[in-house]
């Protein structure tokens, strides 16, 4: 069996007081279809301007609610595919990302067309498909987290690469149910994101969801074919990086029977880090378009792991 939320099931953010899209039991591996919107960069194209938006920015299509999720659990979903449209998105909101120094004050938004596994960038630039899901997450204990910025412990607009067909996401429970949600769709995106707009796209998100009440996760992980990724959070690089590093730490010395002492040195010699995505974690001053805090990655290969004892 399996199960379609439309992308009219959308919200700007993660919180358990909005009514379930769907409820489903963890574990059976029916296949949970998410549609996803890209009606904000529409609209932005046909106005010339973001301002005064009647389409949400960023949406996540949900909530799911998983029956007998309980906080200290550990949510599991698995990203079976990624279907993306015709066409994709690229642009520049004044101020916003790496390069608005160099940008200036014009806007721009450009359509790119996708066919046959290809985004063509440009008339001449054409690059292979590399379908991700941006923005992913659960409830907070109370209240509601945006699905743009900041990123929080729960998850939300991380916009890692990682997140493709055949990965498996891990996020921490803190409301029974969890209240999944899922969206913003890449068709390609390099790493970190540094214009704040990758390729966005619409398009279907079809994932399984499980659950463990074996292990907790602080923040999110991202599990691909060769590494066990753990995402950094914290307002300065420093922060997010020992953040980070702390929990490929912990997750080596309680999970995989390393000494305090050989985790320290396979992972100096092993663990690579990288920077994330650009949505911050930490709280965005008022007014300002830029998000603050920074996220990393931590990477752990898979090839060291050995069962816990």
């Amino acid at each position: 069996m399996s199960f379609f939320i439309g992308k009219d099931q959308a919200h700007s953010g993660f919180s358990a007081e909005d009514e379930p899209a769907l409820r489903v039991d963890p574990g059976t591996g029916e296949h949970i279809q998410f549609e996803t919107s890209d009606c904000s960069y529409a609209e932005t194209a046909e106005k010339g301007s973001s301002d005064n938006l009647t389409s949400l920015m960023n949406p996540i299509t949900g909530p799911v609610y998983v029956n007998g999720a309980e906080p200290g659990d550990t949510l599991i979903i698995d990203i079976v595919d990624i279907t993306l449209g015709d066409f994709g998105w690229s642009g520049y909101f004044h101020g916003a990302g790496a390069l608005a120094g160099v940008m200036g004050d014009e806007p721009y938004m450009r359509q790119v067309p996708i066919s046959d596994g290809m985004v063509h960038l440009t008339d001449t630039i054409s690059v292979p498909a590399r379908p991700m899901v941006g923005c992913f997450g659960t409830a907070p204990a109370t209240g509601r987290n945006s699905s743009m910025a900041p990123v929080y412990s729960e998850g939300g607009n991380l916009d890692l690469t990682y997140a493709g067909i055949g990965s498996r996401l891990y996020l921490p429970v803190r409301v029974a149910g969890a209240y999944l949600g899922l969206g913003d769709i890449h068709a390609v995106m390099a790493e970190g994101e540094a214009s704040d707009v990758a390729i966005e796209a619409a398009g279907t998100i079809t994932a399984t969801v499980s659950l463990t009440k074996d292990f907790s996760v602080s923040g999110p992980a991202i599990e691909t074919e060769t590494e066990v990724i753990f995402v950094g959070l914290g307002d300065t690089i420093q922060e997010s990086l020992a953040n980070g590093y702390q929990r490929a730490f912990r997750f080596l010395t309680t999970q995989h029977g390393f000494s305090r002492g050989d985790a320290f040195t396979v992972m100096s010699a092993m663990v690579n880090s990288a920077l994330g995505g650009p949505a911050g974690s930490a709280e965005v001053p008022a007014g300002s378009p830029l998000a603050a805090g920074s996220i990393t990655t931590h990477h752990v290969p898979k090839s060291i792991l050995r069962p816990a004892a």
